[in-house]
């Protein structure tokens, strides 16, 4: 994987594995379009890149990623500033903890439409102009609820086996191109979204943003895999959720899961 010379777009660049994403690509000479839509978090992660990594490009542009077609207007922004994208990684994401029957309309459109639509329409207008290079990667961030149906956490589990499906057939599809196409799946991950979702944290056991992102920047760097899962116990529970019944899985997965 070549990272100087090549600008990696970054949703969800704000906090957590994104601005983790962002700081350890800086390290690595790589150009940066920090998305997300807290203006101010963005600035003040550009300014900790510039200091620390003095003439990197840092660009920082505040979108709401729960909008329709997000892509289209990021894509102009970055045209007038005549900065072409060599490599997204589509970190932003939302999820809420609780019943569905439980759940606003709002909470459950937003999730679909900032894990999935945006997603899917950020890929869509980024991805031909990274194949016609003809190198960069394509990082899309799903879970570890992707291998499994989450009761309590339905539509968000159901949203990260989108990205997961959705990303290795990509992969598939874009073999012999030059560009590497990954679906990282994290376990739980010390960061804002327990809070944000309203998940009980105990009982716990977390990694940090910097592990989850080694575990990305292995996989760009030494293998073929179209997709991979950050922590040896999570790389456990994705692979007993494909061979145990059902039931069992969503019953162990009901239990993980409780609402704050």
């Amino acid at each position: 994987m070549r990272y100087r010379g090549t600008t990696f777009l970054i949703t969800g660049a704000s906090s957590g594995i994104g601005a983790e994403f962002a700081r350890r690509l800086g390290e690595r000479g790589a150009g940066l379009v920090l998305v997300a839509r807290r203006e101010d978090r963005l600035e003040a992660l550009a300014a900790e890149l510039r200091r620390d990594r003095p003439g990197i490009a840092v660009t920082c542009l505040a979108a709401d990623l729960s909008r329709p077609v997000p892509g289209a207007a990021l894509s102009a922004a970055l045209a007038e500033r005549g900065i072409a994208v060599g490599a997204l990684v589509n970190c932003a994401g939302l999820g809420v903890t609780g019943p569905f029957l439980e759940a606003t309309p709002e909470a459950m459109h937003q999730q679909i439409d900032v894990n999935v639509s945006a997603l899917t329409d950020l890929t869509a207008t980024f991805l031909p102009g990274i194949v016609a290079h003809g190198s960069g990667a394509l990082i899309n961030v799903a879970s570890l609820t992707a291998y499994q149906p989450v009761p309590g956490m339905a539509v968000y589990a159901a949203t990260k086996a989108f990205v997961l499906r959705f990303t290795e057939a990509l992969a598939y599809e874009l073999r012999g191109t030059g560009v590497r196409v990954l679906a990282l799946s994290p376990g739980p991950t010390r960061s804002e979204f327990y809070t944000v979702s309203g998940t009980d944290e105990t009982g716990v056991t977390f990694e940090t943003p910097a592990d989850v992102v080694a575990t990305a920047l292995r996989a760009l760097d030494s293998s073929g895999a179209a997709s991979v899962v950050s922590g040896r116990m999570n790389k456990v529970i994705a692979a007993a959720a494909g061979l145990l019944p059902r039931r069992l899985v969503v019953r162990a997965a009901a239990n993980s899961v409780r609402p704050a």
